[in-house]
């Protein structure tokens, strides 16, 4: 049995913004980077103030990462976008240049938080020449010597009683019409419903089940229903 639900790009931009539904937002997080995360707030930057017609759906988190392991857990910038645009990378790198600078204001440290960029599209044209795969991950972790086999880690420790923090953001791009519906992990539970806007009764990944139950079409409204079908058509 499968539920429909609100598209997940005009959710970001109506809905899950709402402290009530962060729950969906942590479940997606915590599947994609396997290890728990817990949205704690919206951000107030330029990126999450839309126009009513923008194509261009983007939310900035702040969310805690994997508190069970770290005694006060690794708080990150989470930047999930839905673009549509032909220059696709160009934008990726730009906001998420954009969440690293706005952290800071003048006169203060660089207490950089580690930003994550999460771009999921939907268009052809960034996926020449890909195949199979559907999920990609790039990051930098470390400056590797140019003569010599030695590392300086990519990261910062601003106290000497926390653990290290990775500075340079980390992207993902997910292209969910590229998914070909076998199941390989929990994410790929995500990924389905990205591709269908539904969720399988049998979905077990963190947070899917929410969205099944907060993002029901049928629960909308008429006004609501219409304004969706007006949006996404």
């Amino acid at each position: 049995m499968e539920r429909t639900i609100i598209s997940l790009d005009y959710a970001i931009k109506n809905i899950l913004r709402e402290k009530a539904n962060f729950d969906v937002l942590s479940g997606f997080l915590t599947e994609l980077l396997e290890k728990p995360v817990e949205v704690l707030e919206t951000l107030e930057s330029e990126g999450n103030v839309f126009a009513r017609d923008d194509k261009i759906n983007r939310l900035d988190l702040k969310a805690k990462i994997d508190s069970a392991k770290i005694d006060s857990g690794e708080i990150a910038v989470f930047e999930i976008q839905f673009f549509d645009q032909i220059d696709f990378l160009g934008k990726v790198l730009f906001n998420a240049c954009k969440a690293v600078v706005e952290q800071v204001a003048g006169g203060e440290l660089y207490d950089i938080k580690k930003v994550f960029s999460i771009n999921i599209a939907y268009f052809d044209a960034i996926a020449k020449g890909v195949q199979k795969e559907y999920v990609f991950r790039a990051n930098l972790t470390q400056f590797t010597g140019v003569h010599f086999d030695e590392h300086i880690p990519f990261s910062q420790n601003l106290s000497p009683h926390l653990p290290a923090n990775e500075l340079h953001p980390e992207y993902f791009i997910i292209l969910p019409n590229k998914f070909d519906e076998q199941m390989r992990g929990k994410f790929d539970e995500w990924v389905y419903t990205l591709k269908k806007s539904v969720v399988r009764s049998d979905f077990t990944a963190a947070g899917l089940q929410a969205a099944a139950e907060k993002l029901d079409v049928l629960k909308m409204t008429p006004e609501e229903r219409a304004e969706y079908e007006r949006v996404i058509a």
